[in-house]
């Protein structure tokens, strides 16, 4: 992405990273214009420009390159790989939780408070399978207590309910209604806030009244959900971190 001339700027993040920005001047360039794309994130100037008014510039729109960069997968390869034994970070329901690891004679997990207890016969190495699947079995049946209080509410009021509601891992979409009124939601949802979790519900079940994204369809979401928006981009800027940890956690990317 670089050219002749382009120099490497290290921007320090208001979440504590540091970004890497390729920053060169350009003979037809009016003013300045900072663009991400897969291959990494460019400012351009018009020539003359003081670097002052160059670093302010970075500085005003930092939050927003974090985020899209974060969007396109540039900042990282995803979360660290789950590694039997090693105690670990893991979002839960929108909260930080510790995943630990323990003997036990037969798999099973334990959720305390703040921290979720794998329980595995050794060596751990060899029940990382049966750690996945607790996990994956975990993660549903909490979202599951979430969806049942949520469908009796919103059944009545729409006069309409799904036929079924499954929970599966989705490679990009939150959820989907499918021609037999079927549901399906992501698993990923589990480590989303409540929320977050409950827009997703709200969304699907208002394409059982309107199938299509028009202003009607909206109308719905809003009259269940008000505070549906907020949500909508709450997902936007963190769900491809959540996808990536359920994939460490579940299904893949792990060491011994």
């Amino acid at each position: 992405m670089a050219r002749a001339g382009d120099e490497i700027l290290e921007l320090s993040t208001p979440t504590g990273g540091t970004i890497k920005v390729v920053k060169g001047s350009h003979p037809r360039a009016r003013r300045l214009r900072l663009t991400v794309t897969p291959g990494g994130a460019r400012l351009t100037y018009p020539e003359g420009t003081h670097p002052a008014q160059v670093f302010a510039f970075l500085r005003r729109h930092a939050d927003w390159l974090e985020r899209k960069l974060d969007e396109l997968h540039l900042k990282h390869r995803g979360p660290p790989p789950l590694r039997a034994g090693a105690t670990t970070l893991m979002p839960l329901r929108g909260e930080s939780v510790q995943l630990s690891w323990h003997d036990g004679p037969y798999p099973r997990i334990e959720h305390r408070e703040d921290e979720l207890r794998l329980i595995l016969p050794r060596p751990h190495s060899r029940a990382l399978p049966a750690a996945r699947n607790l996990l994956a079995a975990f993660l549903e049946t909490q979202m599951r207590r979430d969806l049942s209080r949520w469908l009796a509410a919103y059944v009545p009021e729409l006069d309409a309910a799904p036929t079924a509601l499954r929970i599966k891992r989705l490679k990009s979409l939150w959820g989907s209604l499918d021609a037999r009124d079927r549901v399906t939601l992501d698993l990923a949802l589990a480590l989303a806030p409540p929320p977050a979790l409950r827009y997703v519900l709200v969304h699907e079940l208002c394409h059982l009244k309107v199938r299509s994204h028009s202003s009607r369809f909206w109308g719905w979401v809003e009259r269940l959900y008000p505070d549906y928006q907020a949500q909508r981009d709450w997902l936007r800027g963190h769900g491809a971190a959540l996808k990536a940890e359920l994939q460490r956690l579940t299904e893949g990317g792990v060491e011994a």
